[in-house]
């Protein structure tokens, strides 16, 4: 369970992360390919900024955040990221809970992952066929990572197409859900507080410091 949590907040993770939707604002085109045709052609183009740009190479928080917020956070589906790692708490929750659940989550998704960008190392992805029905509005874009040395990591992608655009809502590393991965420390914290209580929890975290950096892998 370690190593999982680890490779949820490698700089691996973080980078192909960013690759899969690099391309906010590109429009009806990118909509209308297949989900592993727009991973795979966009994650040249982010890898590049995180590889070369001065300001994430030299670990700017702001310049990292801005790549994220602008570039990556439109084309993920963090409300139904949230309710999956909330489980059935979610359905406990206001309209205004939910709310605030969703954008304290989306913030430590991006704290956590803006803290990995800096960390990023040369990889090199695989890509497995994709099984796509005709009409399908959910899709699982399968990859693997070679690492110099290492066990290669199998890192799953799962998409849901809204308003004829691909959107992510899990991230799956070795078999485990990112979003569920959450699951049990947030069904600890609605027991001891209630939705309130996680909300504040959250809050809390991401008014503190950032945290540190991972380790090379």
């Amino acid at each position: 369970m370690l190593a999982t949590l680890r490779l949820f907040r490698s700089p691996t993770l973080a980078a192909w992360l960013a690759a899969l939707f690099l391309g906010a604002g590109a429009g009806a085109a990118l909509a209308q390919e297949a989900p592993d045709a727009l991973v795979k052609r966009v994650a040249d183009e982010v890898l590049q900024i995180v590889k070369t740009d001065p300001k994430v190479q030299a670990g700017d928080r702001a310049r990292i955040r801005e790549v994220i917020d602008v570039k990556l956070a439109p084309h993920f589906d963090f409300e139904r990221m949230t309710a999956l790692a909330v489980g059935r708490g979610w359905r406990q929750a206001t309209p205004e809970q939910q709310k605030q659940l969703v954008e304290q989550f989306r913030t430590l998704l991006a704290r956590t992952y803006a803290n990995a960008f800096v960390q990023y190392r040369d990889q090199t992805i695989n890509y497995k066929p994709l099984r796509l029905e005709p009409g399908a509005t959910e899709a699982t874009v399968r990859t693997e990572i070679a690492r110099p040395g290492q066990a290669p990591v199998q890192i799953d992608y799962s998409l849901t197409k809204k308003d004829n655009e691909w959107k992510a809502y899990d991230v799956i590393v070795g078999g485990v859900s990112l979003v569920t991965n959450y699951r049990d420390e947030f069904a600890s914290q609605i027991q001891a507080g209630g939705i309130d209580g996680l909300i504040k929890s959250l809050a809390a975290k991401n008014a503190g410091p950032p945290p540190p950096p991972p380790a090379a892998k």
